[in-house]
């Protein structure tokens, strides 16, 4: 009797004491995940369709912050919302202003910051499942080189200032801008 209530005993300790053993090893491995941050994600927002002369498209902006101690890249993003999404810069080719698909991804610098903002850096949602206007909300899901994901939703804005940051203007030759003259 006293062997039979020994092997219980046993079987009941036994995982008890296994389990414990598998938890103390992932303590420290949980530990150093908690003290070395991913990216932080603020001020995110989406461009309303409303008023765009190609409702197919938009752009997402945000701020991310790194406070860790190694460069992390934003790599890709999607969205259910859009067909195709892909990481946009502006950049200047042939004289001009162009938004191109940015290789690589958009570096975030250890302890600073990288802003996805219009003329520069963005998400650009393509192929819309719908318009969006102002008040909806659109998720997003953000991917990071360091193996972090940020599942978002963005609030959708107004942006009336299409033309000028999709599209820019030339810049003015010195023959045509005005240059006051001093008075006499």
């Amino acid at each position: 009797m006293k062997t039979k209530l020994l092997t219980a005993m046993v079987a009941v300790a036994l995982p008890l004491l296994v389990s414990s053993c598998g938890s103390e090893e992932k303590a420290p491995v949980t530990q150093a995940a908690a003290s070395t941050p991913g990216v932080i994600v603020e001020d995110a927002w989406v461009r309303s369709t409303a008023g765009a002369k190609d409702t197919t498209m938009t752009a997402a902006f945000m701020s991310l912050t790194n406070p860790g101690d190694t460069d992390i890249k934003l790599t890709s993003a999607t969205s259910p919302a859009a067909g195709l999404v892909q990481l946009h810069e502006m950049a200047m080719k042939d004289g001009k202003m162009v938004m191109q698909e940015k290789a690589g991804g958009i570096n975030v610098p250890a302890g600073s910051h990288a802003h996805l903002a219009p003329s520069g850096d963005h998400v650009m949602l393509m192929e819309l499942k719908q318009s969006l206007k102002p008040g909806d909300e659109l998720p997003l899901t953000l991917k990071f080189s360091d193996g972090s994901t940020h599942d978002l939703t963005l609030p959708v804005k107004a942006f009336t200032e299409e033309e000028e940051h999709y599209h820019p203007t030339p810049t003015p030759t010195p023959a045509s801008s005005t240059t006051p003259t001093p008075a006499s």
